[in-house]
């Protein structure tokens, strides 16, 4: 029932709750979507002066498919996916190993999922919400102070509010994760790899196709998004341990000392990238890992997507699983309390979550294998997909679909 202000006798409506959530990248805008939709006040606070736009491409398959057609944003989706036509793999010298159907490689289905630049993605989430949602550019969370009333929050540009509840949806090195359970590295899985990222001119004449050189331990790749001017370049290479755990590596120029000296004799094109890469103002530098925790919130804060399990770009699943986890994060507190929200967030995400974590293990990257047999290995395989007119059969439900949305 509609309570009645006694002042007045005229009846109000019953207050909105109000929550605040952390980062504007994929699952940020995500979950204020569908929290929108189920009546709550939702404010997003991202540090960037503005979304991000560009970026590599990202997939969207199986579960997430059903996410972004429930949001409305899929035909636009379509519009701006990345026709990936070829997936050419060449040798130590440069001589070409195999050239396969990028499908086959990643094992998705032609004409249903999705490859998009993530900024094509964010953009297309932050439209569909941009008109109902409160959006808190250029500031951050400074301090999260919880009571038996909210949570209060000191932003770091001065100003101070109070939420019913506060979501971190702020990444792999997420800060709301560090104040609200400690620092990164008791959750951090090493995969046994580092990465480095950036664009470079595209002078090689590459269009629609990725062209990766490996030696054992190292990789790297050309990606060519469409007829664009540009590449993405990466440079993947096996490392034992975490460089110096997570101190100097974080210092760009020893990020770039350690990618240079690693690839010091490559061939093929690595001399070049590694010039461009010292001159490239988009690098970006890190580890491969996961995000493991035993428990997603405390008390009214809550952790979604690369926050709470990030999977790591390895799975090819970090995208789909924060639209996943979003979308179920919003329908567990559609009629519930914070308490048993979160509860019910947890019972019915992990498994899902788990599932695509455990696709790949530490050291046991297929395309960036770390000895001689195992590249071996690896060619004999892309032999045998280049010259089958069928893609391999897989065995049960994908980890990527083994989840059903709840409907709401």
């Amino acid at each position: 029932m509609t309570p009645t202000d006694p002042l007045t006798d005229v009846r109000t409506p019953p207050r909105r709750h109000t929550v605040l959530i952390s980062g504007a990248g994929i699952a940020g805008p995500a979950l204020a979507f569908w929290l929108n939709r189920y009546g709550y006040a939702v404010t997003v606070v991202e540090k960037a002066r503005a979304l991000r736009s560009g970026g590599y491409p990202v997939d969207v398959r199986g579960t997430a498919l059903e996410v972004v057609r429930r949001m409305g944003i899929l035909p636009r989706l379509r519009d701006t996916h990345v026709d990936l036509r070829r997936l050419t793999f060449v040798d130590a010298d440069g001589g070409e190993v195999a050239s396969a159907d990028p499908h086959a490689v990643a094992g998705s289905v032609p004409g249903r999922d999705l490859e998009v630049r993530r900024g094509d993605l964010t953009e297309a989430l932050y439209r569909a919400v941009r008109d109902d949602v409160e959006f808190l550019f250029d500031d951050s969370v400074d301090t999260l102070d919880q009571s038996h009333h909210g949570v209060d929050v000191t932003f770091r540009g001065g100003g101070r509010r109070t939420f019913d509840m506060v979501f971190g949806a702020d990444g792999l090195h997420s800060r709301t994760r560090e104040s609200l359970f400690g620092p990164e590295e008791q959750f951090h899985r090493y995969l046994g790899y580092c990465f480095a990222g950036f664009t470079m001119p595209n002078t090689f004449g590459l269009s629609h196709e990725i062209m990766m050189w490996n030696t054992p331990g190292r990789a790297a790749a050309l990606y060519a998004v469409g007829d664009s001017d540009e590449v993405h370049a990466f440079l993947n290479f096996a490392h034992p341990e975490p460089p110096t755990s997570f101190g100097a590596f974080r210092q760009p120029g020893a990020q770039r000392d350690l990618v240079a000296a690693t690839f010091a004799d490559g061939g093929w094109e690595v001399p070049g990238m590694l010039a461009a890469m010292r001159d490239a103002d988009d690098l970006f530098i890190d580890v491969v890992s996961q995000i493991r925790m035993p428990r997603w919130s405390s008390g009214r804060v809550a952790l979604v997507g690369d926050a709470a399990y990030a999977p790591s770009f390895l799975t090819g699943q970090g995208s789909s699983l924060a639209l996943v986890g979003a979308y179920m994060l919003a329908a567990s507190l559609a009629d519930r309390d914070h308490a048993a929200g979160f509860a019910a967030y947890e019972d019915s995400t992990r498994a899902f979550v788990t599932l695509n974590q455990d696709q790949i293990g530490e050291g046991e990257a297929t395309l960036f294998p770390t000895t001689a047999r195992g590249l071996e290995r690896r060619n004999d395989m892309l032999r045998r997909l280049a010259g089958s007119s069928t893609p391999p059969a897989t065995e049960g439900r994908p980890a990527h679909s083994a989840l059903t949305l709840p409907v709401r």
